[in-house]
């Protein structure tokens, strides 16, 4: 076997990508494989420090990487993050792996990187094993979290740099003579315990490393990242106190600051004044429904959505939020974070790079995820969107303009795309800054708890010859261009967002039903929410009906239909959900051109669907025609009199 370590090609990725594809039992698995080209991107996005690979007889059988990120994590001063640490079956239990991973400690030695992080799943008892073999301990959590691994710290190269200046010629040649970590550092245990001990108050980890026959017994702080004190025995059994070199970087220490926190109607935001994560709370549900983490001054040095680093940040109170600043020598990041009582307002300006992202976790754990697509799925890993939380880069971009939303049974969350965004799963988001022309970048997110604004606004206008405005709550139900008229489909003269005409039958042979052109002649306000039209006989009125409302058409004396029509609040292209003679059907508004149906949900804007049915008639229909113009929907009736229902809720129909 020719084994050969060497540093990452570009050329490799394919390779790499090959490699974890062929093998489930990869650290970095996602379902269907990554490609070369994501592999790629996501060494590039991670700001890897180094990347190894094994190579046997010129096939790549093992890798090993270091980075200051990985999506999950941001590594502090002085530390990287070990991951994509895979061996080839054949090749587990002999060199390639000790090779690896002495190599790249060295490498770290070599950098002045001197704390090593990683993840291993405690079930994979030979990893576990070896980890430990080497000098790696547990500092925090012992137990393993929702992705099945504990974190494990490793100090040997800090140990090792802190005391080489005084180590002596002796001992420093025996140091230079070791070829593998495995027999440095004292046998652990593989229980799942830490192995911290706080001694005066300060949380430290003990290291015994063997150099020969030289012993170094050191005492690390794991909270400043430095050697407290080291002794090394000799030989002969003497014992000396080595003197300590500081580390050539300085760990941020927290400073204790509370977070800051306004509240909004039912919504709460909260701002981690140390690491600038924020979080919004609703009343009544257990647990932030939103977590947003900071972009920092850094672009290539964001906030893991597990974890993010103390940076030195200035919190000031604005109308309605909270303005929080980051500086870093010239570079700035300002975030101005306010809530409006719907939802969260979030701003950002920065000076230096232009770039930058954060993750958004959302946090309902049960209900319905609505996608891009417009398809809603059970909220959960693996649903809608495949889980690329080990690789970010292998994530799904959404296209700008739909909807994403969340519906849980006590609060609802909703955000348009944009921006740059990419689905890493279905609750969670990886966002970019794009700054609008005035240098701010902008991300609003709705959040509407249960018992929330349910208001009704409805607006009738005679010039217009319908209803103009209709809201629920914060909801926009209606689209209408009043007081001004445009075209709209084939309809020259669209002003309401409902309206009601007489029509050609929708069985005449030479022509089929219109679209909605109004008649000449002016309409006359009946009441508020009713109007009539002297010269042709029409008129309707609407009415409270439930959660929604009913609209009541009558045409006096015609053989013709009336429709009523609308023009929804909708993206171009959305999400419309049928019962087409007793099936239900589940359409993109960007796949037809014309239906008809019973009944029918059409997703809004905002996410929340609006259905619409026919009150009584059974030969009452609804037509959906998609247009450059947007949706338009009509109920269609021959009868004189007819009635249709027309609601806002958070899911479609259900039939």
């Amino acid at each position: 076997m020719a084994l050969t370590i060497r540093p990452y090609q570009e050329g490799d990725a394919h390779a790499v990508a090959e490699l974890y594809n062929r093998h489930r039992d990869n650290p970095n698995p996602v379902a269907g494989g990554v490609s070369g080209a994501e592999l790629a991107r996501e060494l590039a996005e991670r700001e890897t420090a180094t990347f190894l690979v094994a190579e046997d007889d010129e096939r790549l059988v093992g890798t090993f990487g270091l980075f200051h990120n990985t999506g999950r994590r941001s590594a502090r001063a002085g530390e990287l993050i070990a991951d994509m640490f895979f061996v080839h079956p054949a090749h587990r239990g002999g060199l390639v792996t000790g090779r690896l991973f002495t190599e790249a400690v060295e490498w770290m030695m070599r950098t002045g990187c001197l704390v090593l992080r990683l993840t291993v799943n405690p079930a994979n008892t030979v990893a576990f094993r070896l980890y430990r073999r080497v000098g790696c301990v547990s500092v925090g959590r012992a137990v393993p979290g929702e992705d099945g691994n504990v974190e494990l710290h490793n100090y040997v190269p800090l140990v090792v740099r802190s005391v080489f200046a005084d180590l002596g010629e002796r001992a420093t040649a025996a140091l230079g003579g070791l070829t593998s970590f495995a027999s440095v550092t004292e046998s652990r245990d593989d229980e799942l315990r830490s192995d911290v001990r706080v001694v005066d108050g300060v949380r430290t980890v003990d290291y015994s490393l063997a150099l020969g026959e030289f012993r170094i017994d050191a005492s690390v702080d794991v909270d400043r990242g430095a050697v407290r004190e080291a002794r090394l025995t000799e030989p002969d059994g003497t014992a000396r106190a080595l003197r300590i070199a500081r580390p050539p970087y300085e760990v941020r220490a927290t400073r204790g600051v509370a977070p800051y926190r306004f509240t909004e109607s039912a919504l709460t935001c909260e701002v981690d004044g140390e690491d600038g994560t924020l979080s919004v709370h609703v009343a009544g549900h257990r647990g932030p429904v939103l977590v947003s983490t900071w972009p920092s001054c850094r672009a290539d040095r964001p906030a893991g959505w597990r974890e993010g680093e103390p940076r030195d940040l200035t919190l000031e109170p604005v109308r309605g939020g909270v303005r929080v600043t980051e500086r870093d020598g010239e570079a700035t990041v300002t975030g101005t974070f306010t809530l409006d009582g719907s939802g969260l307002l979030q701003e950002f300006t920065r000076t230096g790079s232009a770039t930058g992202r954060i993750f958004q976790t959302v946090g309902l754990r049960q209900g319905v995820f609505t996608g891009d697509d417009g398809q809603a799925y059970p909220i959960g890993l693996g649903q809608g969107v495949r889980d690329a939380s080990e690789i970010v880069a292998a994530s799904r971009a959404a296209p700008d303009g739909p909807e994403l939303t969340w519906q849980g049974r006590d609060v609802r969350v909703s955000l348009s795309v944009d921006g740059p965004l990419r689905l890493v799963h279905s609750t969670l988001l990886e966002r970019g800054l794009e700054p609008g022309a005035d240098g701010v970048a902008r991300m609003r997110t709705a959040i509407r708890p249960s018992g929330a604004d349910t208001t009704r606004r409805l607006e009738v206008h005679a010039a217009a010859g319908g209803v103009t405005v209709w809201r629920e709550g914060a909801t926009k139900v209606l689209r209408s261009p009043y007081p001004r008229t445009r075209s709209h489909g084939y309809n020259p003269h669209w002003s309401a967002g409902l309206w009601v005409t007489r029509e050609n039958s929708r069985h005449d042979r030479a022509a089929g039903l219109g679209w909605g052109v109004p008649a000449p002649g002016a309409w006359e306000e009946k009441h508020p929410l009713g109007l009539h039209a002297p010269d042709s006989g029409l008129d309707w009125e609407i009415a409270a009906d439930g959660d929604g409302i009913r609209v009541d058409a009558r045409a006096s004396g015609t053989d013709r239909e009336t429709v009523v029509w609308l023009t929804p609040q909708t993206p171009l292209r959305t999400a419309v959900v049928l019962d087409s003679d007793g099936e239900r059907w589940e359409l993109s508004s960007g796949d037809f051109r014309q239906m008809w149906a019973r009944r029918a949900s059409v997703r809004l804007s905002d996410g929340r669907w609006l259905h619409c049915a026919p009150a009584a008639g059974s030969h009452d229909e609804l037509v959906l025609r998609a247009t450059p113009s947007g949706l338009l929907v009509g109920g269609v009736s021959a009868a004189r009199e007819s009635a249709w229902l027309l609601s806002v809720h958070d899911t479609p129909l259900s039939f």
